[in-house]
């Protein structure tokens, strides 16, 4: 239990001493990036199922008819 007590101690102590927090216009632009990376992804997502659901639907057209 002692280890315990000392782990959430040094934790505290790092976390209030020892690491460097960002500052609110830091994690303002690093929100932006995110989501501007995130709605690239999903539209390179979005044109690759569009483009294998158009392939499919041709593929099954042709094997019909």
């Amino acid at each position: 239990m002692a280890n315990v007590v000392e782990f959430i101690k040094e934790s505290y102590t790092e976390m209030t001493q020892k690491v460097t927090w960002p500052t609110w216009r830091e994690l303002q632009s690093s929100a932006v990036v995110v989501l501007i990376a995130s709605a690239i992804i999903a539209l390179i997502i979005l044109a690759m199922d569009r483009s294998a659901g158009g392939l499919l639907e041709l593929f099954y057209k042709s094997l019909a008819g």
